[in-house]
């Protein structure tokens, strides 16, 4: 089987225990960047036998402060240290004046906030000598101040600065729902071929907005947007993401098993051929290749 679901530290032993047939692993990177101890060694140990990608929450490409020079310095240690697929992380903002909120915060959407990005994935990349790769974030609030549709603003970033984007099918929901506008209609505008990876995960409803929560099983209504992009971006590598009230790991992997209904359904029409590299315009020497490590992975997270 090529798919599995996204993992947090409550499973462990049974990766250790098990060395269960996975394609690959996601590992939340400040979990393990300043850890000495167990996580680190259980990501060292993951990484010797099973291809790992690194994803991020705090490095704040968005923020108005400096780039957190001592933070990537850390990050690209830890990335020397298990080879990463690639390095990922959100479209957003997590503090400013030295603080971290410890949330993805959205930033409004306009040609002024894409030119500040755009430099600042241009730093970032140069430092850790990879293309960076960009998550659209969950939003629950718009700004006058934005100009640019989301789908929009992460084309022209994209072909800026040559970096990815991974899709998290649930935060289009999530965002859409909010905002009132169709989910359908953002993927449609969405740069598929420059899409590396996506995200499914839970939401709350809580009756007049929805929360992104990573707490619940996947929506029904989030499965079939998944199978519309999943097909769109002819087959891009997944993984199912759980933050909260985690079952074991059975119970998480016979959850999983509904992606293949999803996958192999009547979407089947729409896949075209897999983009497997970025345009030139990288700003690092970087040469940027989507390596071939399965469809739907497990998340391997810190204590």
């Amino acid at each position: 089987m090529d798919w599995d679901f996204g993992l947090r530290n409550v499973h462990f032993e049974h990766i250790l225990n098990h060395w269960p047939k996975v394609d690959w692993f996601e590992a939340i990177s400040e979990n393990f960047m300043d850890s000495g101890g167990r996580p680190r060694d259980v990501l060292h140990r993951v990484a010797e036998r099973y291809p790992v990608v690194l994803h991020g929450v705090s490095m704040s490409i968005g923020s108005t402060d400096p780039l957190d020079m001592d933070y990537l310095s850390r990050l690209k240690t830890l990335a020397s240290e298990v080879s990463p697929a690639w390095v990922s992380d959100h479209l957003c903002w997590t503090g400013v004046m030295g603080f971290n909120s410890h949330d993805l915060l959205p930033v409004p959407l306009n040609d002024e906030t894409l030119d500040h990005i755009a430099a600042r994935v241009h730093k970032v990349q140069d430092f850790l000598g990879r293309p960076l790769i960009l998550e659209n974030p969950s939003t629950y609030v718009g700004f006058k101040a934005t100009t640019i549709e989301e789908p929009q603003f992460l084309r022209e970033l994209a072909c800026r600065t040559g970096c990815g984007l991974l899709l998290d099918v649930n935060n289009v929901y999530v965002s859409c729902v909010n905002a009132g506008t169709d989910p359908a209609a953002y993927l449609d505008a969405f740069p598929m071929d420059r899409v590396i990876q996506m995200h499914l995960a839970g939401h709350t409803d809580l009756g007049t907005h929805i929360i992104d929560t990573h707490d619940q099983p996947v929506r029904p209504e989030v499965w079939q947007l998944y199978a519309t992009a999943y097909a769109m971006t002819g087959g891009a590598a997944t993984l199912l993401e759980r933050a909260g009230n985690i079952p074991n790991f059975e119970t998480c992997h016979a959850e999983l098993l509904k992606s293949e209904a999803y996958r192999d359904g009547p979407f089947q029409d729409l896949v075209a051929e897999r983009v497997t590299a970025l345009p030139t315009n990288v700003s690092n020497p970087v040469q940027f290749l989507v390596p071939e490590i399965g469809t739907v992975s497990h998340r391997v997270d810190g204590a």
